[in-house]
């Protein structure tokens, strides 16, 4: 249910206590018998909030101790670059983690401007410093932490890995860092390697994410072409870590960009309140741009990204705030025809949950598609060989090729997305949402939708586990199934769930990994009415799944 005050300014009562925040951060000692308290690696790193025990000090010493010995297991020889967004508790686990890795000789690179810096931007530096380097050996090579949550709210904190290839680290890299960190904690840390900060400050060498970042970005957007257009741009960084990367932006290649919001505070104060009420950096959510959305006339392409600018909300003047999908499925028809230098046999990577007009898009451009479980990660190994072209997931996280068809980042890059939507505008003369309803003429105009329903521990599980023989239906909203998949067609990898297709339908079930619900992904090429019917039958589907 949407809340009243749902796109409204925050007040005074939804601001996190930043002292103490911070102050829990230190003072808080998780119980390792408590799972809720141990660390857990998701698709994107370790998250929670100092408050509820669930990331303080002795979470961030644990798995930057882990992270240092799996490097070293691993035989990762070259330095660590190491990035953080604005996030209250980013500040205290930086200076928790190069204790750490001071104590432990790992060569590592913090931000040469003392800056923030955003996610593409770490990827980035780990690809190019491994550019020339022989990737089967990883004597040499570099990889990255990147401390956020993202787009969560402002009383989370997060940890993420990111090894030599670049990219979100796999279940078999985070699965022995998560336990390994929970074995140190439950042993009290003493396993744990630890120099005083100010010496570990000492031990740090400097890099200029900002520079390297903001020079090669010729190399993948065509700046030329927007700067010739003139194309009047509005970025907000959402009080993120892109806030000083858009003005050098504008600045070094004399593009016509104003930064909406060039403030920072760990609070947001400046934010509307996301659909449930909470402060919400979701630059995918109506809500939380509301305030970009109503000055959307003002600008030629209005753009937003979260707090660790790994995801992009893309504004137009004819159409607001473009869902997530529609602006990969117009992203992905205009690449494949304006960068000629790709491979001709790179394919386009979609996550299962995202839409099916991405695959007719690509059956209309004549390329294969890879359709992958839920997970940037997936999308690394092509991304890296220039198999995979361009790879997107639902939720406003994308990453493409140079121009010359080369890895550009392995992670995801809210701030090339966000220009390549002025790019289409300045090349094609529309916006991308008026490129996505040339593609609708074409292809069918889907309706797609989230719901989410209960499901308790133990029917997560099985969920989780499904095999497609355990769905007995033929039918689903009146048409013939034409599939059951509980493993992605794209690389046979498990998917953690259900999904069901038809001729022009689809739908999804995953278990949410924190809460007691699982997730319905449905869309339809029928419209609202026959979405609602493919969304009631899930329900039902799933329920005699599980029975």
């Amino acid at each position: 249910m949407v809340d009243a005050r749902a796109g409204k300014p925050a007040e005074q009562s939804d601001l996190v206590d930043v002292p103490g925040l911070v102050t829990a951060y230190y003072s808080l000692r998780p119980d390792p018998s408590e799972p809720a308290q141990r660390v857990a690696f998701g698709t994107s790193g370790h998250r929670g909030s100092a408050l509820d025990a669930a990331f303080n000090e002795d979470h961030i010493l644990a798995t930057t101790q882990a992270i240092c010995e799996y490097r070293a297991g691993q035989g990762v020889t070259g330095p660590l670059f190491l990035g953080a967004d604005t996030h209250a508790l980013s500040a205290p686990a930086t200076a928790s983690a190069l204790e750490v890795l001071a104590a432990n000789d790992v060569a590592f690179l913090i931000d040469a401007r003392d800056g923030f810096t955003p996610t593409p931007a770490v990827s980035h530096a780990i690809l190019t410093h491994n550019r020339n380097r022989d990737a089967g050996r990883n004597t040499g090579r570099a990889d990255g932490i990147v401390v956020t949550p993202s787009h969560n709210p402002p009383r989370d904190g997060g940890f993420k890995y990111n090894p030599p290839d670049g990219g979100p680290a796999g279940t078999d890299a985070t699965g022995w860092i998560q336990d390994r960190a929970n074995e140190i904690i439950k042993g009290g840390l003493k396993d744990v390697r630890r120099v005083p900060y100010a010496r570990a400050l000492a031990a740090a060498g400097r890099y200029d994410f900002l520079g390297a970042y903001v020079d090669d970005l010729p190399a993948v957007v065509d700046l030329d072409a927007i700067r010739s257009a003139g194309v009047r741009i509005g970025a907000d960084p959402l009080g993120g870590a892109s806030v000083a990367y858009w003005a050098e932006i504008a600045d070094r290649h004399a593009l016509n960009i104003t930064v909406v919001n060039p403030a920072t505070d760990p609070t947001w104060r400046f934010m509307a309140l996301d659909w449930d009420g909470k402060i919400r950096m979701d630059c995918s959510s109506p809500y939380a741009m509301a305030s970009l959305i109503d000055r959307r006339t003002e600008y030629d392409i209005a753009t937003g990204n979260d707090a660790d600018s790994d995801r992009h909300g893309v504004v137009t003047p004819d159409a607001g705030l473009m869902n997530p999908n529609h602006f990969l499925s117009a992203a992905i028809a205009y690449l494949y025809e304006h960068r000629a230098d790709w491979p001709a046999g790179a394919a386009v990577g979609k996550t299962l949950v995202s839409s099916a007009m991405i695959d007719r898009v690509a059956a209309g451009l004549g390329r294969r598609l890879l359709e992958v479980p839920v997970g940037f990660k997936w999308f690394v190994p092509g991304l890296l060989d220039g198999s995979v072209a361009f790879g997107g997931e639902e939720s406003a996280g994308a990453s493409f090729l140079r121009r010359d068809g080369g890895a550009w980042t392995t992670d995801k890059d809210g701030i090339i997305l966000a220009l390549l939507a002025s790019e289409i505008t300045a090349v094609t003369g529309e916006t991308p949402s008026q490129r996505y309803a040339h593609l609708t003429e074409k292809y069918g105009d889907p309706a797609y939708a989230r719901v989410d329903a209960p499901a308790t521990p133990d029917e997560k599980a099985v969920l989780k586990g499904l095999s497609a023989d355990q769905v007995t239906a033929d039918a689903l909203a009146g048409e013939p199934i034409t599939g059951v998949l509980t493993r992605a067609p794209g690389n046979d990898a498990p998917i953690g769930g259900l999904k069901v297709t038809t001729e022009s339908a689809w739908f999804a079930a995953r278990p949410s990994g924190t809460e007691d619900v699982y997730k319905i992904y449905a869309e339809s090429f029928r419209g609202p009415d026959h979405l609602a019917a493919v969304q009631e039958e899930a329900r039902a589907l799933v329920a005699d799944a599980l029975a």
